[in-house]
């Protein structure tokens, strides 16, 4: 599971920027069966989902974004670039003093019964620092600790890691977690399998992920969990019909470069191409009774945009929770009601229902959250933007207890600015400069 994670000079952060998934001690009598894991071993209580609200352009996609690069950097950095090529990092660029320093990214995690607290700084050329830390009980072992070529490697424990190293396998723009996990050093693996698990997905950007959710039709066992889901949230679907691409008839007009790749991906067998999916539903007679027959209707050309995202982020949703990983989305409220919203976190928070204490860790403007009653004030945070472009984030328990009452209206209170992190409209108040006057106005 997750507990944290931090960034600094990345994109709009300048200054360090932590997300915590562990409990506060000031919110155990709000929702700590349902939103609250309990790791035992290391004695820890775990947040099983958080939300981060701020105004436009104040930094909550920008920190989704810094996730993203670490998990990229962690699984790719030693097999997608070669000697030379550039890191695709971007500094904080409104300093002259931060625009040339390295980005840092960590992040502490569990995983088989240990926990992991791995980062590393670097910059569009190489990597500055790189550093991994092992904890069974309660003591912390460094496995290894790099700053550019020079390297710190405990001789038992990452045994795999200091053989790269001494055979000059590591280059300057690659991680060394990477290349021993590529030359099975077990501890390695374990930490960019993790990373894997580490799953996003894009609100605004939904069709990406409906191929996936239809290839999960084709197993009776999880389409059976699709549509069950689908009826709980008052769809009215009956069934799912997956229509196959047929690569032997594929469009005159396709460029040749597409069609071949098509082809040969069906022809390996590596990749399913869908042409439509039909959602069934019930027909009704003249007297509003079901028909004999049932009615399929095209995805694409009868559902509403609210379906059609909430239908292509389903399989994703169910796959996550099925394997207990943590699941980060930009913007999951885009297109769905707010009440739909809620049921998805509800699911996370569900001990029933998430017996793999899977993560969800997503952005929103959706306000109605607030005042639903599935935050405790630990899970709710915030980003801010200052004059200088700099953006912070902060947790709403990161308040004083005075300040922020457990049963207040989080709602109203952000909405009227209490907490930060919403836009000043005040020059909204004075835009005469813009309305066109007529002639006679003078």
């Amino acid at each position: 599971m997750l507990l944290e994670f931090s960034v600094r000079n990345f994109k709009t952060f300048r200054e360090k920027a932590t997300l915590s998934l562990l409990a506060s001690n000031y919110d155990k009598d709000t929702r700590e069966e349902e939103n609250v894991h309990n790791e035992s071993k290391f004695g820890l209580r775990l947040l099983k989902s958080a939300v981060i609200y701020g105004a436009n352009a104040s930094g909550k996609s920008k920190f989704l974004d810094a996730m993203a690069f670490m998990r990229y950097l962690v699984i790719n950095s030693s097999k997608e670039s070669q000697k030379g090529d550039h890191i695709n990092v971007e500094p904080f660029k409104l300093s002259t003093e931060s625009e040339n320093e390295p980005s840092e990214f960590e992040i502490v995690f569990t995983c088989s019964g240990s926990m992991f607290r791995y980062g590393f700084e670097v910059t569009g050329q190489n990597i500055v620092a790189e550093w991994l830390y092992h904890r069974t009980k309660r003591k912390e072992l460094e496995l290894f600790y790099r700053e550019l070529n020079e390297y710190e490697i405990h001789p038992r424990n990452f045994v795999k890691g200091k053989t790269v190293v001494k055979e000059g396998l590591v280059r300057d723009n690659a991680l060394l977690l990477s290349v021993a996990a590529q030359f099975n050093d077990e501890t390695a693996i374990l930490v960019t399998d993790w990373f894997k698990r580490l799953k996003f997905i894009s609100g605004n950007k939904e069709t990406n992920y409906k191929g996936y959710t239809l290839s999960k039709t084709e197993d009776p066992f999880f389409k059976e969990k699709i549509l069950t889901v689908l009826e709980a949230a008052d769809f009215g679907i009956q069934d799912v019909l997956v229509q196959k691409l047929d690569v032997e008839s594929l469009p005159k007009e396709m460029p040749k470069e597409l069609r071949d790749k098509i082809v040969k991906e069906a022809k390996e067998g590596n990749v399913e191409y869908f042409s439509d999916a039909m959602f069934v539903r019930k027909k009704y007679d003249s007297n509003k009774k079901p028909a004999n027959e049932n009615a399929a209707l095209s995805f694409d050309d009868n559902e509403s945009a609210g379906t059609q995202k909430f239908f292509a982020i389903l399989g994703p949703i169910l796959d996550v929770i099925e394997n207990g990983y943590i699941l980060v989305v930009d913007e999951l409220d885009s297109k769905l009601h707010p009440n739909l919203v809620c049921k998805i976190i509800s699911l996370f928070n569900s001990e029933k229902l998430n017996p793999k204490n899977a993560q969800l860790v997503f952005n929103t403007h959706d306000t109605n959250l607030l005042s639903s009653g599935l935050f405790r004030r630990d899970q709710i945070w915030f980003t801010e933007k200052n004059k200088y472009g700099e953006a912070r984030l902060y947790s709403l328990a990161d308040f004083k207890s005075d300040e922020v009452k457990k049963y207040e209206s989080f709602e109203e209170n952000y909405i009227r600015g209490k907490y930060g992190a919403v836009p000043f409209l005040g020059l909204f108040d004075d835009l005469s400069n813009i309305v066109p006057k007529h002639e006679n106005e003078r």
